[in-house]
């Protein structure tokens, strides 16, 4: 089954900037991770889909890649370390391009091959966590599940049956080197060996269960640390817990990301909280103390003074995020929302409008209000000599 387009998977416009990317990826990964769609084959087909779309579009240099040769760029290495550039160790070339400056300009500029871990390394694997508010100020553990490769119980991730040291032999291809050389041109490419994918080696028995790769398919489910203070966005790195490595290599490693969810109460930005506070009319007019609530559970007292209006700030000092791996905490800032009443009484209106004839005759009650219909006036008699 052919491929879909990567920006197609992933809903977004070819132009679509690395945030546009990013927000589009999470919602998807969300929508489609194992962990709410248990059972479900379709939404786990999708979620690796999208891990796979994302990985390449992300990258400045394997979109770029993408962009001119589609999902040619990736054939015979696939998105991953070393696979995101046609001309890199995983592209369709084989690391070509690399090998003719190493070979024509290595010695002038220093300039080394990239990619460069281990031949048959596993692959870097993706996945999300959703976490609360509570649970990013404090810190959690997480249990997510995987679906990747994990060593072969059969063969030990040898990749062939009997014993490990009679499991090989050396390539024939390649005569254990690992590389195949061929003229083009002017030019002596070295690429990777296609029979034996580098390691110099050819399993002489392979594994009935592994089908000589050293390694299956399988959900892991691993714990995962959230550390007090991540910010939606944050990635955190397993190392080792990516997809098993060919024949006994070492595994890739994985990335989990972090979603935090948004709260009904507090908004944050940064270290710092906000919450909104309503007022009564009275309450702001008169003055008071108002108790709110504190992410950390607690409460904090705040006093109101008289005249207080809409879009006047407190500030709570220490009582606002965790600070990743410090001890310090930011602040909190209670922001202030007088209310107009509503659904009065018929003695709740007398009183006000008593309230409102007494304003009226004496104007300092409200300045603002005042000042701006001054301001109006004026405007309206500057139009009027005209």
């Amino acid at each position: 089954m052919a491929k879909r387009d990567y920006y197609q998977v992933l809903g977004v416009a070819r132009d679509a900037s690395e945030e546009d990317l990013k927000k589009a990826f999470r919602k998807l990964a969300m929508q489609y991770h194992p962990d709410r769609n248990p059972g479900d084959k379709a939404a786990e087909a999708k979620f690796k889909e999208l891990n796979e779309a994302y990985d390449v579009l992300k990258d400045a240099e394997k979109r770029a890649a993408y962009d001119r040769y589609g999902h040619a760029a990736f054939e015979g290495g696939g998105p991953g370390p070393g696979g995101g550039n046609p001309f890199g160790a995983g592209g369709p070339f084989g690391g070509a391009f690399e090998d003719i400056f190493e070979e024509m300009f290595g010695g002038m500029g220093g300039r080394g091959r990239r990619g460069g871990g281990p031949v048959g390394r596993g692959a870097d694997l993706r996945t999300a966590v959703e976490v609360t508010l509570e649970e990013a100020f404090a810190g959690a553990k997480k249990t997510i599940r995987v679906a990747t490769t994990v060593a072969c119980e059969a063969c030990k991730g040898s990749g062939a049956e009997g014993p490990a040291a009679q499991a090989a032999a050396t390539c024939g291809s390649c005569g254990g080197s690992g590389k195949v050389r061929a003229q083009q041109g002017f030019f002596l490419i070295e690429r990777t060996c296609p029979t034996c994918g580098g390691s110099g080696r050819i399993v002489k028995n392979p594994c009935k269960v592994c089908a000589g790769q050293g390694r299956v398919q399988r959900d892991r489910t691993l714990a995962v640390t959230i550390p007090a203070g991540v910010e939606d966005g944050t990635r955190i790195r397993l190392s080792g817990e990516g997809e098993a490595g060919l024949r006994g290599a070492p595994a890739g490693d994985l990335y989990v990301d972090i979603a935090v969810k948004a709260h009904p109460i507090f908004q944050r930005d940064a270290a710092n909280i906000f919450v909104r506070v309503p007022l009564r009319m009275t309450q702001a007019a008169l003055g008071g103390a108002v108790e709110v609530p504190t992410v950390d559970g607690g409460r904090a007292k705040v006093t109101i003074p008289a005249g207080t209006q809409t879009g006047d700030q407190f500030r709570l000092r220490g009582k606002g995020f965790s600070v990743l791996r410090s001890a310090a905490r930011g602040d909190m800032y209670v922001q202030v929302a007088v209310e107009t009443p509503q659904n009065l009484t018929k003695r709740q209106q007398e009183l006000l409008a008593e309230f409102e004839r007494e304003a009226e005759k004496d104007g300092r009650s409200s300045p603002e209000s005042e000042g701006f219909f001054a301001k109006v006036r004026e405007f309206w008699d500057g139009l009027g000599g005209r």
